[in-house]
């Protein structure tokens, strides 16, 4: 071996070392806080375990407890409710937002940051602003507002058919502002001789939309939806704190009932494999997303 080839193998090995010692603290923390918890909870869903007793292996008895609980079936379909309708929506708003805000409008900056306020909220926060306005008596701001315009008080967070419309349109209004960011950021992404090529071509603002603009989107909208799809999916705190997951279960979630087995009535093992359950759910669409994605991209 030629001299220069050691120093360049013990350069590289120093560089190794080097990235591995920077990288250790949060690979430990990922590890530690992260991994081991989704082994430990995977675990967990085979055991019966109250926390204060020793946990017993029990197999697959957690997973047959889920298919005839009925609870859990009808947590899932308010969480799939929550989530094919409030993405959609969301996402439509979004870029609709987007492509106005995209515009040389007089003020436009300050009319993005108005946009984007709620997205800097927690969850618990949006929540707590929310209760009073969507309160069902006049007392709520919503309620007074609309009992100018002689309409009787709509129960929002009282009703089982308001309560979850209600909460989507908190939620959205919540991450409005946030996704509105995402599809700025694809918008100005886009080379602006495309735009000057369907001007030449005589194509109309509605036509260039939804031949170039949509289309050159599509990374974005996939990296929107899939995050968008994941979070609402493991919606928790913003319905906790607007409706406790009422009324008469109306808008309680898969999340909140692993909280509910798990740390309100000490069941860590069957709230273990609820959590499984969600896991492979999720993991699911987003596959089936990225499928559909891959053969947009291929077409």
């Amino acid at each position: 071996m030629s001299v220069t080839f050691i120093a360049k193998r013990k350069k590289i090995k120093a560089e190794y070392i080097a990235a591995v010692i920077f990288l250790l603290p949060n690979l430990s923390g990922f590890m530690i806080f992260t991994v081991w918890p989704l082994i430990y909870s995977f675990i967990l869903s085979f055991m019966d375990w109250g926390i204060l007793n020793k946990p017993t292996f029990i197999g697959l008895k957690n997973y047959a407890g889920i298919i005839r609980d009925s609870n859990f079936w009808l947590c899932l379909r308010n969480t799939a409710y929550y989530s094919f309708v409030k993405v959609p929506l969301n996402l439509f708003l979004s870029l609709l937002l987007a492509v106005l805000l995209n515009k040389a409008l007089r003020g436009r900056n300050f009319f993005r940051a108005i946009a984007f306020l709620p997205a800097v909220c927690s969850s618990v926060a949006v929540g707590v602003i929310w209760q009073p306005l969507l309160e069902s008596s006049r007392n709520g701001l919503v309620n007074h507002l609309l009992g100018y315009l002689g309409i009787n008080p709509v129960p929002f967070i009282s009703s089982t058919v308001w309560a979850m419309p209600s909460v989507i349109f908190v939620g959205i209004w919540k991450e409005l502002g946030y996704f509105m960011v995402i599809y700025l950021a694809g918008l100005q992404g886009i080379p602006g001789s495309y735009y000057e090529a369907a001007a030449i071509d005589g194509s109309g603002s509605i036509n260039t939309f939804f031949k170039i603009t949509l289309p050159l989107l599509a990374p974005t909208t996939f990296f929107a939806f899939v995050t968008s799809l994941i979070g609402s999916f493991q919606i928790f705190d913003l319905t906790s704190v607007l409706t406790n997951g009422g009324p008469a279960n109306a808008t309680n979630t898969l999340v909140m009932y692993i909280y509910q087995n798990g740390f309100k009535w000490f069941r860590m093992g069957y709230a273990s494999a609820i959590a499984l359950i969600l896991f492979l759910i999720i993991f699911a669409v987003t596959m089936i997303q990225n499928k559909i994605a891959d053969n947009g991209a291929a077409d």
